[in-house]
């Protein structure tokens, strides 16, 4: 690709072209692989983002450091034959979020760091989040000192690559936006509504946040400034979707077609439809972010050929992988415990099932890992009866009927979350 692939995204929102571009947040080891290979499959490119909580200077919850993850991704899409300039890497909630217990001036000390960090391993697409308020903060933090923190996060990203060539600072294109759902994604059970962003709000956002990236003599940053995050209205929480409802957002796809450099970043738009997704990059919400969506089609591949080998195996040689990993949530609920609410057995359905699909979390634990290797190991040796796979996934059975998948557990786990991606792909596919 000759010119950055985000700049040809907002350039074609000015031919009035309605282009977008799905943005996979996460750092499942299975949805990364699924996803290297779909864009390879389809030509198309693969834009990957690792979010504050996953990835940071201390580990993350994945417990690796960007460069790690960087590393992990690349090879990866270099094992499936996915052409380099194919595969762009971005860095999700960039900001003091993971130490806000902190004072301001320590938590943004620390997300200096992060971005730097981000910067300097080769991650090209940078979410600059400084809207969390942090331990001395006012309880509402003011658009300027949000502002302000999100320039400073900008003078990190771009001084963390001014020793290198210039076309590494160059290639840097950053997002910014107040009105972001916490990291992670999800509202809370219950939540009635979704407050859109309004234009005057949006307009806001941009003005103030120029002002400071050019108080910080960070002109030439601004110009590469190409998302803006506002709430369309779309999101999710444990058992209910809020659908994008274009008539609530209409003022906002009018607004942005007045910025001819910008378009619109949308969070949390797992669970949408096609059409919704459809309506979204044609009102100029040109990049899509997916998370729990993803790790959710893979948790419902997991439970769907566990309940495979139940049926196949005893309960002494059975992986018991939907057990263990209840049990690692029940044993450490801090990921989980401030988002399921209800009575016990409302709690563990919760678990189990939730749009949230908090369980994410866990798949890395040792114990979780060995029950998915264990139930993966179990079916191979028995191989997957047909009329099983038709029972539990019947997508997938048709699939290998028609010889176009491998009746393998792990091609069958990628080919659920291959199910999602399909969605984003028919979404931002058509007018390209």
């Amino acid at each position: 690709m000759s010119r950055h692939p985000l700049d040809e995204i907002v350039d074609a929102k000015s031919r009035g072209e309605a282009v977008g571009l799905a943005s996979i947040c996460s750092a499942h080891p299975v949805v990364l692989e699924a996803t290297v290979r779909h864009a390879a499959a389809h030509g198309r490119l693969a834009l990957i983002e690792a979010t504050c909580n996953q990835v940071n200077q201390d580990g993350g919850y994945t417990g690796m450091r960007p460069a790690d993850f960087y590393a992990q991704v690349t090879a990866l899409a270099l094992d499936v034959g996915l052409e380099p300039d194919r595969l762009l890497l971005g860095g999700d909630h960039l900001g003091p979020h993971p130490w806000r217990a902190a004072p301001a001036e320590d938590a943004m000390v620390q997300a200096e760091e992060l971005v730097s960090a981000f910067a300097s391993a080769g991650f090209r697409k940078l979410h600059l989040d400084a809207s969390m308020r942090c331990a001395d903060d006012e309880p509402v933090l003011a658009p300027a000192v949000i502002a302000e923190r999100c320039a400073r996060l900008a003078a990190a990203g771009d001084r963390a690559v001014g020793h290198a060539s210039g076309s590494a600072r160059e290639s840097i294109r950053y997002v910014i936006g107040a009105e972001v759902p916490v990291p992670g994604g999800g509202a809370a059970s219950g939540d009635a509504s979704v407050h859109v962003t309004t234009a005057a709000d949006a307009a806001e956002t941009i003005e103030i946040t120029r002002a400071a990236f050019i108080a910080h003599g960070l002109e030439d940053a601004w110009e590469r400034v190409r998302f803006v995050v506002a709430q369309p209205g779309v999101e999710f929480c444990d058992a209910g979707v809020h659908e994008y409802e274009r008539e609530a957002a209409a003022h906002l796809a009018s607004f942005i077609e007045g910025q001819p450099k910008m378009a619109f970043e949308a969070h949390s738009t797992d669970y949408q439809t096609v059409s919704a997704l459809r309506a979204l990059v044609e009102d100029h919400f040109a990049v899509l972010k997916v998370g729990p969506a993803l790790t959710n089609a893979y948790r419902e591949g997991v439970f769907a050929l566990s309940y495979v080998e139940d049926t196949l195996f005893d309960e002494a040689s059975a992986s018991g992988v939907r057990r263990v990993l209840d049990a690692a949530m029940c044993n450490n609920a801090t990921y989980w415990a401030g988002y399921y609410s209800g009575d016990d057995a409302a709690q563990h359905r919760a678990r189990q099932f939730s749009r949230s699909d908090r369980s994410r979390y866990y798949w890395p634990e040792p114990s979780v890992v060995a029950a998915v290797e264990l139930m993966e190991a179990n079916l191979r040796s028995a191989t997957i009866p047909e009329e099983l796979l038709a029972q539990f996934m019947p997508v997938q059975y048709l699939r290998v009927r028609e010889r176009n998948l491998s009746n393998d557990p792990g091609a069958l786990l990628r080919a659920k979350v291959e199910e999602v991606l399909d969605d984003y792909l028919a979404a931002v596919a058509q007018g390209s």
